[in-house]
């Protein structure tokens, strides 16, 4: 959901209030509606729509399902002899999608979620954007049947969880991804990054590195926070090093990732893991920029596997983010609180895989930073 959809959203809602007198269509129960309006949103003709709003045979259940869609995305009011949920509209809010790993998350929700006749509405936040919270709020004034939240705001532990338990207290259903909120009754579904660092470690360790870096994002997060954890007790186990003194905490970004490699190379490391593809990518910049080769001088892994990532200079080695299994199963928790199934509330983690590409090699001289 853009900028530009959220400002015609509130546009639209000040109309209703302006138009409230405006005698009703009876056939819809609502301030007067044109066909034509269904029609355009929900890509289908105005005889279709017609049909679908009588409740009559011969429709298509896809297209039935848009314009019920179109309805709840227009804001009106259903007819009274149209079921209120056949539309089963789903929010899904992610941080952003310049991160290739969030429309990965995005595409296999979606396709999970309309396998089961149900309609996605995509909220992105984006820096100086439209809040968390005024998302939730739209989505529940469109009456979704529930809420799948990606890496959003949940994962940040510095902030103000109490609108994921108002949410519960509401009856809603929501699904958490990569984001664990304790004592909180829902399912979160997370990839392990205990499993993440060991998986990593393991193979530069069997590569001869000793000296490894960890290139991670903001503290506040929680996976950021696992990472970390786990990387420092991981190092200690496996080469009886204390590498608390070798994570360095930057930004999700390319430019972040560069930075954080570029601080690395001063304690002379052979090998950095960094907290996701976007920012192996900048690491792999930074020790270009050094007149080093990778991974002849110096190792680098990534974190999750983004789509393209195999066809980078050199093809990076990382570790593959289980995305399709987590969304699916974050699309069948929801489905089955929609449909009063029991499910188990708490953590579910689900364990990465190690894609072995060119950005890894032997430790055969430290590198000369």
């Amino acid at each position: 959901m853009s900028n530009g959809e959220v400002a015609h959203m509130r546009a639209e809602r000040a109309a209703r209030r302006v138009v409230g007198e405006v005698a009703a269509d009876p056939q819809l129960g609502s301030p007067r509606l044109r066909l034509r309006d269904i029609a355009a949103v929900a890509g289908v003709s105005e005889a279709t729509v017609s049909r679908v709003l009588n409740d009559k045979p011969g429709v298509a259940k896809d297209t039935r399902q848009a314009v019920c869609a179109a309805l709840d995305l227009l804001g009106y009011e259903w007819p009274r002899k149209l079921p209120r949920h056949r539309s089963g509209l789903v929010g899904l809010i992610v941080p952003e999608l310049s991160n290739p790993v969030f429309p990965a998350f995005v595409q296999v929700i979606e396709s999970a979620l309309a396998h089961h006749g149900y309609t996605p509405i995509l909220c992105t936040m984006t820096a100086g954007g439209v809040p968390e919270d005024e998302y939730v709020d739209m989505l529940m004034e469109r009456g979704v049947n529930g809420i799948i939240f990606v890496s959003a705001v949940h994962a940040d532990m510095s902030a103000d969880h109490s609108r994921y338990r108002s949410l519960v207290q509401s009856g809603l259903p929501i699904i958490l991804v990569n984001g664990y909120l304790a004592g909180l009754p829902v399912t979160s579904i997370s990839a392990d990054e205990e499993a993440a660092m060991r998986v990593a470690l393991n193979h530069l360790v069997a590569l001869g590195h000793r000296n490894i870096g960890l290139a991670t994002g903001p503290l506040r997060y929680r996976p950021s926070v696992l990472k970390r954890d786990a990387f420092v007790r991981t190092m200690k186990e496996l080469v009886q090093v204390d590498a608390s003194g070798l994570v360095e905490v930057s930004f999700f970004t390319v430019e972040g990732g560069r930075a954080a490699a570029l601080r690395l190379l001063n304690s002379h490391v052979t090998a950095i893991i960094c907290a996701n593809d976007l920012m192996a990518l900048g690491a792999i910049r930074a020790v270009q920029s050094r007149d080093l080769k990778v991974p002849d001088q110096l190792s680098v892994i990534g974190y999750d596997d983004s789509f393209l990532i195999s066809f980078t200079e050199p093809p990076l080695t990382t570790v593959r983010q289980p995305v399709r299994a987590m969304g699916e199963a974050a699309v069948r928790a929801l489905l089955d609180e929609l449909k009063g199934v029991p499910i188990p509330h708490g953590e579910l983690l689900f364990h990465p895989e190690l894609v072995v590409r060119g950005s890894t090699g032997p430790a055969l001289l430290a590198a000369d930073n």
